[in-house]
């Protein structure tokens, strides 16, 4: 089981996070500066998985941005790393290329697009056609309730 999921830049900035246990947040802001300091500084071509704590970190550097997975010590890294680069991949297919400022100016399609695909810690939905197909069936059903309240009522 996932316990979370952060992106940050490499400026160390939090760009995204999902909890996928109850923490308070002080532990939160703990894990997170954790995290942050220690993927940061690690070398370029240094192992994508940390041990720390009971848990394992599986971290992924897409263009300016940090992925970075927290699972229980007996899950399989390679799965996390590859639940990363789905969640990457969902995004570009969204976005067309995501970059730093996607993330950014729509963060709230990026949790959409997260809890589509992973809840409560679990894969949720592995295939990337369904969750585009709900993803756009979102969009859709948006559009149609923003044209329908624009009208006016008589």
């Amino acid at each position: 089981m996932m316990r979370f999921l952060l992106l940050f830049s490499r400026q160390g900035k939090l760009r995204l996070q999902k909890w996928f246990t109850p923490m308070s947040d002080r532990e939160k802001k703990k894990i997170i500066r954790d995290m942050t300091t220690m993927v940061l500084a690690r070398q370029p071509r240094s192992c994508n998985f940390l041990h720390w704590k009971d848990l394992k970190i599986i971290y992924k550097r897409y263009a300016s941005l940090y992925f970075c997975l927290a699972i229980e010590s007996q899950e399989n890294e390679l799965l996390a790393l590859e639940v990363i680069h789905r969640y990457v991949e969902l995004l570009d297919k969204y976005f067309g290329n995501v970059c730093e400022l996607d993330i950014i100016f729509n963060f709230e399609k990026a949790y959409f697009i997260l809890d589509e695909f992973l809840m409560g810690g679990e894969i949720q939905e592995t295939s990337k056609q369904v969750v585009n197909r709900c993803i756009e069936s979102s969009d859709m059903l948006q559009e149609t309730m923003e044209e329908y309240m624009s009208k006016p009522a008589f």
